[in-house]
């Protein structure tokens, strides 16, 4: 059977102004603290992380693909399950975290590379599966990086997306976004569930599914410092939290010490061949 080449998204090499400074923001600011991220319990592990390597029947023969992979915490977890796994990530120093951790564990099937999820440096249909964990709401133009990632895959192959998602409720998809670029400038956004089918759908990544659901419960010191967040910057977020209206305090489980939660959502798309 001979597949047609899926044609790149438009312009996928020129993402403008606003689209570079998120980059190099996200380079600022997850280099001077890759290394908190290496220790970060909220990345190192989690029932999403669990449910994402039970989401796919890896024989140990696949090529994956870890789409921001940050300092490797997923990349790691599946390298036992498959063949090889390509670990991208846009910051240098996320990647050199992700490499010690690898050597410390012995793991030798993982390759740490700089990229950029939204202009990939591989073939089309060259993966398996792609994998992105706590990275696309860093994405500028993440449509485009969903067609990215529909491009590399082979027929038949899956995208699994974990991610942080905002609530329904307009108000509270508001507040969360807002403090969490108060916390994070090189922050984009946490997407709604529907709004990564329609995306999915674009990118012909076909039988969209959410999988499952979490609370991610942030204790609000530790989110704050893991970012190095500046102790003015914090105190505002503390304030916004205090004064925020009932249905979001509900939304987002605050509690009197300003720690919250928010959910996370495993998505599932396959390139049906």
């Amino acid at each position: 059977m001979i597949f047609a080449t899926r044609a790149r998204p438009a312009s996928p090499r020129h993402p403008g102004k606003a689209g570079m400074d998120v980059k190099q923001a996200v380079q600022r600011q997850f280099g001077e603290v890759a290394a908190n991220y290496s220790t970060s319990a909220v990345h190192l592990t989690g029932p999403e992380l669990l449910a994402l390597l039970d989401a796919y029947p890896f024989a140990g023969t696949e090529r994956v693909l870890d789409a921001g992979t940050g300092t490797g915490h997923t990349a790691l977890a599946v390298a036992p399950l498959v063949r090889e796994v390509v670990a991208v990530d846009i910051t240098a120093s996320m990647l050199d975290q992700g490499r010690m951790l690898a050597t410390e564990r012995g793991i030798t099937n993982i390759t740490f590379q700089v990229g950029d999820i939204e202009r990939l440096e591989f073939d089309d249909a060259g993966f398996d599966v792609v994998l992105s964990r706590y990275s696309a709401h860093h994405y500028p133009r993440p449509d485009v990086a969903v067609a990215e990632i529909a491009r590399v895959l082979k027929p038949g192959g899956v995208f699994l997306l974990a991610d942080v998602v905002s609530p329904e409720d307009p108000t509270a998809d508001t507040y969360l976004n807002a403090v969490e670029v108060m916390r994070d400038p090189s922050h984009v956004r946490d997407h709604r569930v529907d709004e990564w089918r329609a995306m999915f759908k674009a990118a012909g990544l076909d039988e969209f599914v959410e999988l499952g659901r979490w609370p991610l419960r942030l204790q609000f010191d530790s989110w704050v410092s893991r970012m190095k967040t500046p102790a003015a910057t914090a105190a505002e977020i503390r304030r916004l939290l205090e004064i925020a209206p009932s249905e979001v305090r509900t939304a987002l489980s605050v509690e009197p010490d300003h720690t919250f939660s928010i959910p996370v959502a495993l998505m599932r798309g396959q390139v049906v061949s």
